[in-house]
């Protein structure tokens, strides 16, 4: 099988990370780092190019913060009978900055297998 080579760059565009912030839904559960999504729109409008520096240094230097290694998964029980397993859904609370740059990366990784054909 082939190999091909990415060449996928670990600097940070800032319009690709602003447009993925703005699509943060505001009325969700709080992260792991307890920021609401909407007061983290309105703080990164202030911070976002030290924080795309930092992160693109993490990237770079392949670097992966304790607090984005972490998660909390919680069931969460639907209405349904308690004995069904179908009756539980599981949500993962993250830090919210771990969110947007998961997006991200997913972006990057759909448009890399669609530019290389990696999928028939």
């Amino acid at each position: 099988m082939e190999q091909r080579a990415l060449n996928i760059s670990p600097i940070i565009l800032i319009k690709e990370i602003n447009k993925l912030i703005k699509s943060l839904l505001n009325n969700k559960a709080l992260g792991l780092d307890s920021i609401l999504n909407k007061v983290f729109k309105v703080v990164t409008l202030i911070i976002i190019k030290n924080l795309i520096e930092v992160t693109s240094s993490c990237f770079i230097n392949r670097i992966i913060l304790n607090s984005f290694k972490k998660s909390i998964i919680i069931i969460l029980r639907k209405k349904e009978k308690k004995s069904l397993l179908g009756s539980y859904r599981l949500i993962t609370l993250k830090n919210t900055l771990v969110k947007v740059l998961k997006k991200y990366i997913a972006n990057i990784m759909s448009k890399a297998t669609e530019k290389h054909k990696l999928f028939p």
